[in-house]
């Protein structure tokens, strides 16, 4: 139905999301969140103008990671396109990929050998310097060309930020089943997860890792953790069925992945400096905001709110462009007391130029957010809210 009515104008709509955004009250700030603590100056100036809601990536109760998370902001059904973490990595990496690869996001690991088990010690290898991974990867240049030749593979290993890795395998014929799962037990002092010995794919990895040890044992990191094992996937092209130019804005390589698998141009900056310079000759622009979740993740309430005070600096500058639309939001919540993703429901904010809206809301908060003019709705929809907003849905039927 909505592919029907869309139509093609001039307006800009801007999606700006703050990873994790939501939160949960916190008895140590007074039963807030850092929402309600965090000053929002440019925020509270949209807020004549604006609609809030409640939104779920999903379903009501379901905890999401950050792949079905956007792909729900971009308008499609998380559980129809599921995305796996590895190819988003390596596709923001730039890293070179074929129909038969296999993409892999991974983590630089501290381990110890306990009999034939390997142990955690740091699932992220305290965070290393990212020129230290640069390092890293070379040191090990060795152990990949002698994979390569025995399996007949080609095996692609890139530097990431601080501990983060992507892989690439590539086998020279044919292509591997993807039936395996993640070797990281996701916490510390537990026991690495075999790769099963009956799958190539799995057999290659362990071998991988097994080497890495016997050279790095003694380093600070000397295993790789790895996760999002998955093929190259299918996905619907953003331009074409919304009638947009696209430009995707991110600092981590991830979420340039995702917005470059919907057919996105992207752009990997070092800071939010001069946004609006980047703005000129796109329509729809996803500019994606990473520290408000890793402040959930360490569950560091004060980082939190401090992060979301910088957003809204960066908000600032976004109004310089005179968006016709602007979203506000996250992809799930991250709340501080859980250090790690929460079920409930992310802030949605939209804000309208020509301020076609009741403007209930006295503050962009989750409170005021669930009492708001949308209520709580899929995040699905948000593409639609922002296409109608943005005047380019004819009407539907007679």
């Amino acid at each position: 139905m909505l592919e029907q009515i869309i139509k093609e104008n001039k307006t800009r709509l801007i999606l700006f999301v703050l990873d994790g955004l939501g939160d949960l009250p916190n008895s140590a700030y007074g039963n807030r969140t850092p929402l309600e603590v965090a000053r929002k100056k440019n925020i509270l100036k949209l807020l004549p103008k604006s609609v809030l809601g409640m939104a779920y990536p999903i379903s009501l109760g379901i905890t999401v990671g950050s792949g079905p998370g956007h792909t729900a902001l971009f308008g499609f059904d998380p559980l129809k396109y599921q995305i796996k973490r590895g190819i988003l990595e390596v596709m923001g990496m730039d890293m070179e990929v074929y129909s038969n690869s296999v993409a892999i996001r991974g983590n630089w690991a501290k381990v110890q050998k306990e009999l034939d088990s390997f142990v955690v010690i740091d699932r992220r290898a305290n965070r290393l310097e990212t020129s230290i991974n640069q390092q890293l990867v070379k040191k090990i240049e060795p152990i990949i060309k002698q994979i390569q030749e025995e399996f007949k593979v080609k095996i692609d290993i890139k530097s990431g930020l601080e501990h983060r890795l992507g892989i690439v395998i590539t086998p020279k014929e044919g292509k591997f089943d993807v039936d395996i799962s993640s070797n990281d037990p996701q916490k510390e002092g537990l026991k690495v997860i075999n790769f099963p010995s009956t799958s190539k794919l799995g057999i290659i990895l362990e071998k991988l890792n097994n080497m890495i040890f016997d050279m790095l044992k003694d380093d600070d990191a000397n295993y790789i953790l790895m996760r999002g094992i998955s093929d190259i996937p299918e996905l619907p092209n953003f331009s074409k069925i919304y009638k947009v130019k696209p430009l995707a804005i991110a600092q981590y390589p991830m979420y340039l992945g995702i917005a470059k698998l919907f057919g996105f141009d992207t752009i990997k900056i070092d800071n939010y400096d001069n946004l609006v310079d980047y703005f000129r000759d796109y329509d729809f622009i996803f500019i994606h905001y990473k520290y408000t979740d890793m402040a959930g993740e360490d569950g560091d309430f004060e980082r939190k709110v401090e992060h979301i005070e910088k957003a809204d600096e960066i908000i600032g500058q976004i109004l310089r462009s005179d968006p016709d639309v602007l979203v506000i939001t996250g992809d799930h919540s991250t709340p501080c007391i859980y250090k790690s993703h929460g079920f409930q429901p992310t802030p949605y904010m939209l804000y309208s130029k020509d301020g076609d809206v009741f403007s209930i809301c006295q503050d962009f908060t989750e409170r005021e957010c669930y009492r708001g003019e949308l209520g709580i709705f899929p995040l699905t929809l948000n593409m639609q809210l922002m296409l109608a907003y943005g005047k380019r849905l004819q009407k539907f039927g007679a």
